[in-house]
């Protein structure tokens, strides 16, 4: 089916009472072990076959939903051809490109399973995964495994990195404020922000708060997502590396964002904030969060005003707060010192 027109916005679904309804599915879940992959994937006929080949071979797998996000290459071709002999694959392409969180919103409404696993589609499971995530399933809404990551060139030459810990670690429930914090972003090698997280997702959960992606987000839609549903008190475990390899490439939309992208992102803090069951410390860890990347989206404007000449731009961007000046100035030393020495080895 080719979707030309999708209605993005959040759909409403009868909500069951919610004790009565979980309960049950507590005692059930693990048992019927069933669990649709969704997979939102643009432009990646390189990598969809190997990662619905490591899904594939999970019996707990009820299907693999594959929503190719408007590709210009040959993705959805080599979905259907990769899942021709299997009748749990599900190939849906997009007509025009929308975004990883209302590609993933589509799949949600494909989907029949109580339980919901998020695959990027340039990353992969290792054996076992599904069924380990699932023992440890309940009494839970969200079942995260640290998250293993590893460069695009590396990827047979090297063991991935846990982004936690190398050590194992007892499992730990995560709150909002936590989540939060940890998803400041820091210059390490390796991205480190909790967001990452690809967790095991009730969807009863889900279902019964009316939560989806959002889909004006092409940047951050999970940390909204798993945000919106800590606030909502979610329950969300925590444990150590299970097999799911995030595959770093230089050409992900992570890594090439555009200021509106930021902005967009940065402002669904304060869509955050008007819940108003968030706590004070809760409170002060979004403002934070909404700051950390304020920096971004001003450091972006930066660049904008430097390349138009635009003084006005330039003088707002460095007015927002004392946090965002002094980030901007390190930017900026940063950036002449890289040139400076650049021109002294040619």
């Amino acid at each position: 089916m080719d979707l030309t027109s999708i209605h993005t916005e959040e759909q409403s679904v009868t909500a069951r009472p919610r004790a009565r309804r979980e309960a049950a599915e507590d005692s059930t879940a693990v048992v019927s072990s069933a669990v649709d992959v969704i997979i939102a994937a643009w432009n990646r006929s390189d990598t969809i076959e190997r990662a619905m080949l490591s899904v594939l071979t999970e019996p707990e797998v009820r299907h693999v939903i594959v929503v190719d996000d408007g590709s210009t290459d040959e993705t959805a071709d080599r979905a259907r051809e990769c899942g021709a002999n299997d009748d749990r694959v599900i190939v849906e392409r997009l007509s025009l490109s929308l975004g990883p969180a209302a590609a993933r919103n589509v799949a949600l409404e494909i989907s029949t399973a109580p339980w919901l696993a998020v695959l990027d589609g340039d990353d992969f499971f290792l054996p076992g995964r599904i069924r380990r995530l699932l023992a440890r399933a309940d009494g839970w809404d969200f079942i995260a495994d640290d998250v293993l990551q590893i460069h695009e060139n590396r990827v047979d030459k090297q063991i991935p990195t846990p982004l936690l810990s190398d050590l194992e670690f007892e499992p730990w429930s995560l709150d909002l404020e936590h989540f939060v914090l940890g998803n400041i972003k820091r210059h390490d090698i390796l991205r480190k922000e909790l967001g990452f997280f690809k967790p095991l997702i009730r969807r009863s959960f889900l279902d019964y708060h009316h939560l989806r992606y959002d889909a004006s987000l092409r940047l951050g839609e999970d940390y909204a997502l798993y945000a919106r549903a800590l606030a909502l008190r979610a329950r969300f475990l925590v444990v150590p590396a299970e097999g799911y390899v995030s595959v770093l490439r230089h050409d992900s939309i992570s890594a090439r964002h555009e200021k509106r992208d930021l902005e967009r992102f940065r402002d669904s803090d304060l869509e955050l904030t008007a819940n108003r069951r968030l706590t004070p410390r809760e409170r002060r860890a979004v403002k934070r969060h909404y700051l950390s990347v304020d920096c971004r989206v001003q450091w972006l404007a930066v660049i904008e005003a430097v390349k138009c000449r635009g003084y006005a731009q330039l003088m707002a961007a460095f007015s927002r707060s004392p946090k965002v000046s002094l980030f901007l100035m390190m930017r900026l030393f940063d950036e002449v010192s890289r040139r400076l020495a650049k021109a002294i080895r040619t």
